[in-house]
């Protein structure tokens, strides 16, 4: 299993509806979610916009693959890109890049 750490960033003054919008996460994507592989998946969100990611998953580039063949990943993230900063209206999964883990406790 691998544990995956990301960072984005909201943009600063839609921080408040980028929350209210993971309120209400449409159904279809959490299915897509979990049957693309992704498990234990949060978002941490910083007043400043600086958001944290973490996932567990057998396999994060197939996971994210997975994603990118649903539809419902493509209208999520067409809906989503305008809250990023410096993805220049790209999908933020793309932009997912995951940190190096350097200590761990179980």
């Amino acid at each position: 299993m691998q544990r995956v750490c990301f960072l984005l960033k909201v943009k600063a003054e839609l921080a408040a509806e980028y929350r209210a919008r993971h309120e209400t996460v449409w159904p279809e994507m959490l299915a897509a979610l979990s049957e693309s592989g992704w498990r234990n998946y949060s978002l941490f969100l910083r007043p400043d916009g600086l958001l944290v990611g973490y996932l567990e998953t057998d396999d994060f580039a197939e996971a994210l693959a997975a994603m990118a063949q649903t539809d419902v990943n493509a209208r999520w993230q067409a809906e989503m890109a305008h809250y990023f900063e410096g993805l220049d209206g790209g999908a933020a999964d793309a932009a997912m890049v995951p940190l190096t883990e350097v200590f761990h406790l179980a």
